[in-house]
């Protein structure tokens, strides 16, 4: 029950919802406006709903303080929409839901799968989400009958999404960071998030960059180690870029040691994937075993062959005591691994 008393508390909102003001489903004032608002009461789907039902692009949905248990899905019609939070301050507005890989469909048809338990799903184009919380609080320690555990906050597709100021909390399958084909090489931007789970909770195939973003590693109820990782990268082989996190920050609430930085997802349905992921320029916390931050998925795919790369990291879980194991960038090649080479024409952080 933690993640529930952890969200009740961060919102100062115990209980349900209060209708307190207009709900989002007046279309002709966000055509007026290109603003729709959504307060306690309201759906934030409503109002994405209403974008596309009138083929807005370039809409903003301002979300006001509260909790909106609820599954968000934003398709790729509604482009380049923003979706905030109303005060600036992520822990005031949270979107949450509790949907697992093996929860069962209400209609029977089967389990929601992965990709399909995610609170937060976008696959719009020139998306923009800040100042909110986007979490799933499925618990294991509730639900000991499903073994399909991985519980998604926030599955994202299409190119250039940003996020800034986002929190996205979950456990296992955190931050599903992906792209709408498999030929694709969609881009995104994370800046200044907030992000914590367990086992691969940053993962897929998107070229990303997290920018001065926080990790947090979560204590698990386990004996056996180590209890998860931060990253696991599915990057195709053609794409040059993976995963970047620069000037970062990873700490953990588990013992020190307890978790690995990353380990190389190679699906099933694309074997050849050659996962990419780039740490350069920030602090890794004592939670990271510094003598062997990497680890293997699948013995088939040993990390070692993979685009597993670092550079001027600190602290004592950057800490190189087993060469070998902590594979570094020259200085030259560390030039081809920043925010600009990674999304090209497209400059978000040129932005505030």
């Amino acid at each position: 029950m933690r993640r529930r008393t952890l969200l009740t508390g961060l919102t100062g909102l115990a209980g349900g919802l209060i209708a307190t003001g207009t709900t989002p489903a007046l279309a002709s004032a966000a055509h007026r406006h290109r603003v729709l608002h959504v307060r306690p009461g309201g759906s934030v789907q409503a109002a994405v709903d209403a974008v596309v039902a009138e083929g807005g692009t370039g809409r903003t949905i301002v979300v006001h303080p509260g909790t909106y248990r609820e599954v968000v899905n934003i398709p790729a019609q509604a482009a380049e929409l923003t979706l905030r939070g109303a005060t600036g301050d992520p822990r005031d507005t949270v979107i949450v839901y509790d949907n697992a890989n093996g929860t069962q469909k209400p209609d029977g048809s089967g389990t929601y799968g992965t990709a399909g338990s995610a609170t937060f799903t976008s696959a719009a184009p020139g998306l923009t989400v800040r100042d909110l919380t986007l979490a799933n609080d499925w618990l294991r320690a509730d639900h000991p009958e499903i073994t399909g555990t991985q519980a998604v906050a926030a599955y994202v597709t299409g190119d250039r999404s940003q996020f800034r100021r986002v929190r996205f909390l979950a456990h296992q399958d955190t931050l599903f960071a992906d792209t709408t084909a498999l030929t694709a090489f969609d881009r995104h931007y994370y800046r200044d998030c907030y992000i914590e789970g367990d086992v691969d909770f940053v993962f897929g195939r998107a070229r990303a960059v997290f920018e001065r973003c926080h990790f947090h590693t979560l204590d698990r109820d386990v004996s056996f180690k180590p209890e998860g990782m931060v990253f696991a990268p599915a990057t195709a082989r053609a794409n040059p870029y993976g995963f970047l996190a620069v000037r970062g920050l990873v700490t953990s609430g588990a013992e020190d040691g307890a978790y690995k930085i990353a380990r190389p997802w190679v699906p099933s349905y694309e074997t050849t994937a050659w996962p990419s992921l780039v740490v350069r320029d920030t602090w890794l916390g004592r939670g990271i075993d510094a003598a062997t931050p990497y680890i293997n998925m699948r013995e088939a795919y040993p990390w070692q062959t993979m685009r597993f790369r670092e550079y001027g990291n600190s602290g004592p879980g950057a800490e190189i005591t087993v060469p070998e194991n902590r594979p570094q960038l020259t200085a030259a090649e560390a030039g081809e691994h920043t925010r600009r080479t990674y999304l090209g024409d497209w400059r978000p952080y040129e932005r505030q």
